[in-house]
């Protein structure tokens, strides 16, 4: 991974965009959040760091919040990791 502060990533729900953003907007940078981690716990390959979501969450949608529902289909994506696709299903 040539720069880990500038990835595309984004995500949609049923075709529709909803989050388009960069990495580079992130209130921390990748180096200091696995600095900071490596502190208090041991990181191994194929450890998951959750940092958070680019703007467009549905909660904040306007004017009306949108929300996941059962039989939706999320598909996203990190320029340079990859996609993947999830269906929703009733909890």
């Amino acid at each position: 991974m040539p720069d880990p502060q500038a990835l595309n990533l984004w995500l949609e729900v049923d075709g529709k965009r909803y989050q388009d953003g960069t990495t580079a907007k992130m209130i921390f940078d990748v180096a200091t959040i696995i600095s900071y981690l490596s502190n208090f716990m041991s990181l191994q390959p194929g450890d998951v760091i959750s940092t958070g979501t680019p703007p467009g969450v549905g909660m904040g949608v306007k004017p009306e919040p949108v929300y996941l529902k059962a039989g939706q289909t999320m598909r996203l994506g990190i320029e340079g990791l990859g996609e993947q696709t999830q269906k929703v299903v009733q909890a």
